[in-house]
């Protein structure tokens, strides 16, 4: 399958990370309450999640089960240890000055979502396999993190507000292999991912309210003349120098800002130029893509061990 909007020069390759707020009572590291329809502006907030000096986190059980959950519904491998990393990076919106994560022990790993192979018409029956045809997309990982505060840019002035009752609720996160190659098969992994969460209740999943967001991590691979007829797995076997689109918050933006990545990549490349490994934001008035900053490694963020958590060492029931 080749991009129509490249004119079959280029071949898109498609990963995504996809953020899910889990539905608990408290926060991940705290008792503060979990209520994504606070209205008043930094009400549920304590001076853990708030990182004062010698405060100590917990970890939420039920969201470690939720995480879980959620990986043995999508077909993953559940890790015997996990344990939590920090991630350093400096925001306004991150009171720590670094967010607890998982780099290097998620729980969940080597997992697998199917999809509907023609997102805009019923899959076709298979007489012989007895199955509707589906497209397999491998899940690199599940981990899970903490959510940062919220920023509020308030019309008509040159500040920002920044509102902490968001900062500490559970985060999970998952993150696709680069199995995806159109922006429609993008959309369908969001919405059928987004049913299982619902179905499971481990999150709304409310993409208005921000407890669903979509990243996406975009690059195209130039098909020389002489390979057009080669298989999509050989056109696979190479990767072009990868955009993100950060936190995507509709199904609509997902598969309008892919499609216009793809052609805005396509156009560089035509005029035979590099494109930029950078971070960009979607403009959904516009329809474009806008540059953020360069996009950072894993080494940028320096992470460590999170040394005020202990190791998990996690046994799932078979019965």
């Amino acid at each position: 399958m080749l991009c129509v909007l490249c004119s079959m020069n280029y071949f898109p390759t498609v990963g995504l990370e996809i953020h899910s707020e889990l539905k608990t009572k408290s926060k991940m590291f705290c008792s503060c309450v979990n209520d994504p329809d606070e209205k008043q502006a930094n009400t549920n907030v304590c001076p853990i999640c708030m990182a004062h000096p010698g405060t100590l986190p917990v970890i939420n059980k039920e969201a470690v089960k939720k995480v879980i959950k959620t990986g043995l519904a999508l077909n993953c491998e559940i890790s015997n240890e996990s344990k939590f990393d920090r991630k350093n990076y400096f925001y306004p919106d991150l009171p720590k000055g670094y967010q607890i994560s998982q780099l290097y022990m998620p729980f969940c790993k080597n997992g697998f979502l199917e999809i509907n192979d023609s997102p805009e018409e019923p899959p076709p029956f298979d007489q012989k396999k007895g199955a509707y045809g589906v497209k397999k997309i491998k899940i690199r990982e599940i981990h899970l993190e903490e959510d940062t505060g919220k920023l509020i840019h308030p019309q008509g002035t040159d500040y920002s507000l920044v509102d902490f009752n968001r900062a500490g609720v559970p985060l999970m996160e998952l993150v696709t292999e680069p199995d995806i190659h159109s922006a429609k098969e993008a959309r369908r992994f969001a919405e059928e991912l987004r049913l299982i969460l619902r179905y499971l209740d481990v999150s709304e999943a409310d993409m208005e309210k921000g407890q669903l967001r979509v990243e996406v991590n975009i690059s195209l691979w130039e098909i020389a003349k002489q390979t057009q007829n080669r298989t999509q797995k050989h056109a696979e076997e190479k990767l072009g120098t990868k955009v993100e689109i950060k936190n995507l918050n509709s199904f609509r933006a997902v598969e309008k800002g892919i499609e216009y990545e793809i052609k805005r990549q396509s156009e560089i490349l035509e005029r035979g130029e590099k494109v930029i490994q950078e971070t960009r934001g979607w403009h959904d008035t516009k329809q474009i893509t806008i540059s953020q900053r360069e996009k950072e490694e894993s080494h940028d963020y320096r992470y460590f061990p999170e040394p005020d958590l202990p190791r998990l060492h996690l046994e799932i029931s078979k019965s």
